[in-house]
């Protein structure tokens, strides 16, 4: 496991982790009473481990079974479970942990507040703080990946188009026009997507130069932190932009970065 930015709360160890087949990091949005996270690990055997910041229990998750995907957000971790229901350790205030009665979910995401599930059928459950709209996802079908950011909530369609929920005063939600897109990411303010040909498109807030990805190509993933974006390559190299302030983007160096199976 390798890791890079600031580390303040110890969600940056992880060298010593082994056997873990997928990882989540607690997001969130840049603002003078954050910056505190947590990261989170899924082993071959479904169960999960947590490091970091556990103010309010999201790193208590020693006790999940049959674990098959991980997801965490700000205060908040979610775990996926093979019979399609979903475990949630953490803030309880904002209601995205109230996802015991979820069935069929085949995926998760995180936004700071609200948390997304995506069902086998196709259609996408949230809870949690609606405040800007980022939980009005009830008439989406036919989706096949969802991404949650700060207000705002993606979800990538069979046929390759982009919808979107939210707050749309940073542009995050303008991604009507997007076609032939296979992966999505969602950041506090930004949105990005990897096409069909590798290449990455984005849109929204680029005050850290996040959305500064039209130049890169042979693109598989992406993800997308408050104020920076990484993309895995198909060899296994891993680039970025935007925000550095807290070495985040220190990813020279990494290679054999795969996928989870």
């Amino acid at each position: 496991m390798v890791a890079a930015g600031a580390g303040t709360s110890g969600e940056c160890r992880v060298e010593d982790w082994a056997q873990v087949v997928a990882v989540a990091a607690g997001n969130v949005h840049t603002a003078s009473n954050t910056g505190r996270s947590h990261s989170v690990g899924l082993h071959a055997d479904g169960t999960v481990m947590a490091t970091g910041w556990n103010g309010d229990g999201q790193c208590d998750v020693a006790s999940w079974r049959g674990v098959t995907l991980v997801a965490a957000g700000w205060r908040r971790t979610l775990g996926l479970v093979g019979d399609g229901t979903v475990l949630a350790a953490g803030r309880l205030a904002d209601g995205a942990c109230q996802v015991s009665r979820w069935r069929g979910v085949v995926a998760l995401a995180c936004g700071d507040w609200h948390s997304v599930g995506l069902t086998a059928d196709g259609t996408v459950l949230a809870v949690g703080n609606n405040r800007r709209g980022q939980c009005a996802v009830d008439t989406w079908r036919d989706v096949a990946a969802v991404a949650a950011g700060y207000l705002h909530t993606v979800g990538l369609a069979d046929d390759g188009r982009v919808l979107a929920a939210g707050d749309r005063s940073a542009g995050a939600c303008d991604v009507g026009a997007w076609r032939d897109v296979v992966a999505v990411a969602a950041g506090s303010y930004h949105t990005v997507g990897v096409t069909a040909a590798g290449r990455v498109v984005a849109v929204g807030s680029n005050d850290s130069g996040q959305c500064d990805v039209a130049g890169w190509r042979e693109i598989v993933a992406v993800a997308a932190g408050s104020l920076h974006t990484l993309g895995l390559r198909t060899d296994g190299t891993v680039v970025a932009a935007g925000n550095n302030e807290h070495g985040q983007r220190d990813v020279t160096g990494w290679d054999a970065i795969r996928l989870p199976d």
